[in-house]
């Protein structure tokens, strides 16, 4: 029998939501069907994620005036929480980032939370400005279109300019449909661009800069493997539906039928019935096994919605609109 060499794939998802993160859980709470969960990580952690603090805000839309609305209230108090974790002082100076390619819709979430920044640093240069803190922003694009890695952009102005701290906005690759565009991650612990697809560039933290990273992150891809396994688990989840509500949805249509919190109850005889061998496997060997199916052959896409432009423009607005806030909240 063919067995797969696991040691040599990277597959990893940049949200401590999709890792076994309860271990670390330090705080969760529920407001307007918003859930905050917040996660401690120490240096030795069995996660092999960066120590440090990581907060999971997710919701099931921000498109309408209340859901952003609620959205925005929770991404104030959760910025302003990391920020106290982070020992950021009021009069403390932060340069934002935004990470990405503003050519490329799903990686351009960067650019367009800098469109609303404001910025105070020109001022800040003749006088102290009361109410406000000392704001700059650099966007410093892609290695493929400027030639010079955004990390060495960064370290050049953080050199001349002298910020006291970084925030980075970046876009994130997801490792389940389900929190596509349902998810805004906010971290201390820095960020490594690219490093959800599997292009990493130059890390961007508190080791590399010698000042606080504070990231901020929103699922917009995921990869084809995250497509077809979940795939398979909404049709295990249909078929558990079905076999339960048999009677009951004789007359429903098909398309109407909500079946994705249905627990799968199917047994592994069942399984194996309905996908082979295939139906056997667990999550994490059924991902692999489709990585090496889909990615000799280039196959292993990366995708996003249809309705990317209007969702990542309104994630810009959100998150720009939550920093004005908790950062001139002094």
């Amino acid at each position: 029998m063919h067995e797969i060499d696991l040691s040599k794939y990277n597959i990893r998802s940049d949200l401590i939501i999709e890792n076994n993160f309860k271990k670390y859980l330090q705080d969760s709470y529920t407001e307007n069907n918003i859930q905050v969960d917040y996660v401690k990580l120490n240096k030795n952690n069995i996660l092999n994620k960066t120590e440090g603090d990581y907060i999971t805000i997710s919701f099931e839309d921000i498109t309408d005036k209340t859901n952003f609305s609620n959205v925005l209230s929770i991404l104030n108090k959760e910025l302003k929480r990391i920020l106290k974790l982070t020992n950021i002082k009021p009069d403390d100076k932060v340069l934002i980032v935004g990470l990405g390619n503003n050519k490329s819709t799903p990686d351009s979430l960067g650019y367009e939370v800098l469109k609303n920044i404001t910025v105070t640093r020109h001022l800040f240069i003749l006088d102290k400005v009361e109410g406000y803190r000392n704001i700059s922003i650099l966007e410093p694009n892609v290695f493929g279109n400027t030639g010079i890695e955004s990390q060495d952009i960064i370290m050049g102005v953080v050199k001349e300019t002298k910020p006291d701290f970084i925030i980075a906005i970046d876009s994130l690759a997801a490792f389940s449909i389900d929190r596509m565009q349902r998810t805004i991650q906010i971290t201390n612990t820095g960020i490594s661009p690219g490093s959800g697809i599997g292009n990493n560039r130059g890390e961007i933290s508190k080791n590399i800069l010698k000042i606080p990273v504070i990231a901020i992150g929103v699922p917009t891809v995921v990869s084809s493997i995250v497509i077809v396994n979940d795939t398979l688990k909404f049709l295990t989840k249909k078929i558990s539906y079905h076999k339960k509500n048999h009677q009951k949805d004789k007359l429903v249509i098909n398309s109407t039928l909500n079946y994705l919190n249905e627990k799968d109850d199917l047994s592994k005889e069942e399984k194996k019935d309905l996908l082979g061998i295939i139906g056997t496997l667990d999550e994490v060997t059924l991902k692999d096994l489709i990585y090496e199916v889909l990615n000799p052959i280039g196959y292993n896409l990366i995708v996003t919605t249809k309705e990317i432009d209007y969702l990542v423009e309104k994630f810009g607005k959100l998150i720009s609109e939550a920093l004005n806030i908790s950062l001139n909240d002094l």
